[in-house]
């Protein structure tokens, strides 16, 4: 059938039943990725195909990983070179099109992760099995890059499933289950991996009927009248969790959704216009360059400079079971590593270990998976696991003395290739490493708050850190899923250092009597996840506080007036109820501001600038590597607007010249603490 056709990423076997079974298989990548070349040979095998009529076709993946990993993101920077990304997008439609439009029925069997561009050809396709494996996950997430499926899958999908679920996956970008995309239509079998060529094969010999809940779902949302009234309550969910401004992607899918009817080809070519504009805006871009940082953040360590792998960590052992190190610990175990927590009694562990006992509840639902962690999470009261462990976290209260006599009971009993680390959030790592016997297997290891949540890990340094240390954490950083950034061990590090400055600013604005709704509207304006006001309550006002007073004097800022009367009448924030705000069952309870009120008009300058002014000096110390690194650190340990692309990356796009203008006009107005810092001028 193939004659005279050779192919670089895709094998073909013909089978005597009159099956052709093609397989993905990527040259030279582990995964599979559906770049341009890729879908130019599936065009070529699906023109003779159509041409010879086989009795069934199944598309499959020869990857262990997985199914396909969506289309190939590197493309998108040079869209521009082959010709417009209209076109780009049409060619891949039109692919997909072909394969739907094909004479016999198809297949795709899938395992293992099925994510954009890979589901949209799983749509294209008559049928669809995956296995039932863990690993298995069929996803939708293009709009986390600023736009929405543009190879026939925002058409397809509510035609199969009906509009709220298919909407629900779009908006989202959340993975599915193969259990969960058959509830809802999107898979027509599942079975165990073993037996997913048999379960495609009986598809192709037999077909299947969906029930006609599911077809009278999905034809009764895609009608006219359906998409009206759908898509208007679909922009009220929307709304109240993005500005279209900030994202417009989601907006645009459910518009052009809303308005697109007719022949499928008329709504392709909607579809192909409405995502080659989005995929031109800053936001696309910068969070796909957002997209590529986390990427990197995800290479770094696991091999010495000769590219040779270094030990793995299995074993950890974390002291100190407090809200911080209790949830390092759990977040472990989950992740697979035998973990011991030690503190100076059972009474101190119990609460942390019957906390993850309740976070296990919750993250896993197989009871098997679920006991299986709670095993491997031990409390150690002795710290006999010390004589074990690879790797020992202590979270102890931040005490530099203490801390130091800690280490000093530590290094009796730890094994001589394992590492000794601190989630120190503020003292500097040269006090700490003052007396240790093996300074160069010590390092700084900075989880956030909460653990579960946060994806950032700050690796931190010391000039007496060996280079294999770091790449060592970094490699159990990935294997508990977690992004490393190596910064300097300078007070505060990156990610405190920076938000710091905003914070303060903030508290400055709030004891001014600017409202704190006002406050946090104005960040949030501006693309920042959490008005700082609230930020502060979330963190503790005593962890702020602590940290604030070191890092004020450390970058000669000044401690905002009433915060320590604040601190003096108990109050610490969201912990205990009562902070800056009311906190009602973990809810902000915030006042009315009355609606003749104006906020300052550089309100949003003396909330921001400082962030900038900071990032752009720890960048001038070599904190962190490089820019990139820097502005990836910052996005995932701040939540900075990702779709600005990090704070670097938003000062070259409005401008260092003009930003740094206007911190002089604040330090004219305001004082000395918004002059610009050192490094300004290198951006410019």
């Amino acid at each position: 059938m193939f004659d005279g056709l050779r192919f670089a990423h895709w094998q073909t076997e013909q089978r005597a039943d009159g099956v052709v079974v093609l397989t993905l298989d990527r040259a030279g990548q582990s995964v599979n990725a559906l770049a341009q070349v890729v879908l130019g040979e599936l065009e070529q095998m699906i023109e003779r195909i159509a041409i010879e009529k086989p009795k069934g076709v199944i598309i499959r993946s020869g990857k262990p990983a997985g199914f396909i990993a969506g289309a190939d993101i590197a493309e998108f920077k040079t869209f521009d070179e082959r010709g417009t990304v209209f076109e780009s997008i049409r060619f891949g439609q039109n692919v997909l099109q072909k394969l739907a439009e094909l004479p016999c029925p198809t297949v795709a069997a899938i395992h293992g992760h099925c994510m954009g561009g890979g589901t949209e050809l799983a749509l294209a396709c008559r049928y669809r099995v995956a296995s039932t494996d863990d690993s298995t996950r069929i996803a939708l997430p293009e709009v986390k890059l600023g736009i929405y499926p543009g190879w026939g899958g925002s058409v397809r999908l509510p035609d199969l499933v009906g509009a709220p679920a298919a909407f629900d996956m779009m908006l989202t970008g959340r993975g599915l289950s193969a259990a969960a995309a058959r509830g809802i239509g999107l898979l027509d079998k599942t079975c165990e991996p073993a037996l997913l060529l048999d379960t495609a094969l009986q598809l192709l010999q037999r077909g299947v009927s969906r029930p006609f809940k599911q077809r009278a779902t999905a034809w009764l949302s895609t009608s006219w009248l359906a998409r009206q009234v759908l898509a208007r309550l679909l922009l009220k969910q929307v709304s109240r969790k993005a500005r279209k401004a900030h994202y417009p992607a989601p907006f645009a899918l459910i518009e052009t959704w809303r308005r697109s009817g007719g022949s499928i080809e008329n709504r392709l070519v909607l579809e192909a216009k409405s995502v080659a504009k989005l995929a031109q805006t800053a936001t696309a871009r910068n969070l796909v360059r957002v997209y590529f940082l986390q990427e990197r953040l995800k290479s770094l360590g696991g091999k010495d400079s000769q590219g040779t792998a270094l030990p793995s960590l299995q074993r950890v052992h974390v002291i100190g079971a407090g809200v911080m190190g209790g949830d390092i610990a759990a977040w472990c175990a989950l992740r697979g590593f035998d973990t011991s927590l030690q503190d100076r009694s059972m009474a101190q562990v119990q609460p942390a270990i019957d906390r993850a006992h309740a976070f296990y509840s919750k993250k896993i639902k197989q009871e098997a998976k679920r006991a299986a962690a709670i095993t491997r999470l031990k409390p150690d009261v002795e710290g006999n696991e010390v004589a074990k462990a690879d790797l020992v976290i202590e979270a102890i209260y931040e005490n530099s003395e203490a801390k130091r006599d800690l280490y000093a009971k530590v290094e009796e009993t730890l094994p001589a290739g394992s590492l000794l680390t601190s989630n120190t959030s503020s003292i500097p790592l040269t006090d700490l490493r003052a007396g240790l016997r093996r300074p160069a297997q010590f390092a700084g290891l900075h989880f956030f708050n909460p653990v579960a949540m946060m994806p950032l890990v700050e690796i931190v340094r010391h000039d007496g850190m060996d280079a294999d240390t770091e790449r060592r954490l970094a490699a159990f950083c990935r294997a508990i899923d977690k992004l490393p950034v190596p910064v300097a061990g300078s007070p505060g590090f990156l990610v405190n250092r920076i938000l710091m400055p905003y914070l303060l600013e903030a508290m400055a604005c709030y004891s001014e009597g600017i409202p704190g709704p006002v406050i946090d509207k104005a960040a949030l304006a501006f693309g920042m996840p959490m008005g700082p006001i609230e930020l502060a309550d979330t963190v503790g006002l005593d962890v702020a506080a602590s940290v604030g007073k070191l890092l004020a004097d450390f970058l000669n800022l000044p401690i905002p007036s009433g915060l320590d009367g604040l601190l003096a009448t108990g109050k610490r924030g969201r912990k205990d109820g009562q902070g800056f705000y009311t906190w009602v069952d973990g809810r902000a309870q915030k006042s009315e501001v009355p609606k003749d009120y104006r906020a300052p008009e550089d309100l949003t300058d003396r909330l921001i600038l400082p962030f900038l002014n900071e990032a752009v000096a720890c960048l001038q110390e070599g904190v962190v590597a490089d820019e990139d690194l820097l502005d990836a650190g910052v996005i995932f340990g701040t939540g900075f607007a990702p779709f600005r692309g990090g704070p670097i990356a938003h000062i070259r796009s409005e401008g260092a010249a003009k930003l740094k203008a206007r911190l002089e006009q604040l330090a004219d107005r305001h004082g000395d603490r918004f002059k610009p810092r050192r490094g300004w001028d290198a951006l410019i």
